[in-house]
């Protein structure tokens, strides 16, 4: 782990080599696991905001999923924590499914066509990095999960670590600056891949 600001920063970030592989994985993360991607404050009112002009781009389950729940659940496993909704608690209400079953994101989909401003939740973006915020500072790690191992290859043939896959999002996330000295930091790490 390294430090940049107030952040503790995973060396996986430099080390891991990761490149979303759709065609492979057909957007498996927003189907699996037990909880809906983490929302801050900020985005669950975005959520309600956007709301009308991304209901075009569901299923009918994950609308009725979010008119039995709300657009937006606090997290079971904490309650002052926020998440997307999920249907039949798996894959997040607002995924929609393409001709050959892949999930895509509603909201994304809204933006994409210039009908809201906002691409997504940020943990989406981020993925595979996860950020977990502590008292005095925040941990941005990268979240191994066995249905990304495609990425995991293609990144590798792509020779893309995860920091550079994620560069728009960690900018959005933490600024320019911050993404700035991490790759000062990446460019004199040792490579130990």
């Amino acid at each position: 782990m390294f430090q940049i600001g107030k952040t503790l920063v995973s060396e996986d970030l430099i080390q891991e080599d990761f490149t979303c592989n759709l065609t492979a994985c057909k957007g498996e993360c927003c189907v699996s696991g037990d909880a809906g991607a983490p929302l801050s404050s900020d985005e669950a009112k975005k959520l309600e905001e956007v709301f009308d002009q991304v209901k075009p781009y569901m299923r009918k389950e994950g609308i009725q999923a979010i008119e039995e729940q709300g657009k937006y659940v606090h997290s079971k496993f904490d309650q002052d924590e926020l998440e997307t909704t999920l249907v039949n608690g798996k894959e997040c209400a607002y995924v929609r499914f393409s001709e050959n079953g892949t999930a895509l994101c509603s909201i994304e989909s809204a933006y994409r066509d210039g009908k809201i401003e906002w691409k997504k939740p940020i943990s989406c973006e981020l993925y595979p990095v996860r950020i977990q915020k502590y008292s005095s500072f925040e941990a941005v790690n990268y979240d191994r999960w066995d249905i990304c191992k495609d990425a995991c290859t293609l990144g590798k043939k792509l020779q893309q670590p995860i920091y550079k896959f994620t560069k728009e999002a960690l900018i959005k996330r933490f600024g320019q600056s911050w993404y700035d000295e991490l790759c000062i930091i990446a460019e004199s790490y040792p490579a130990e891949k």
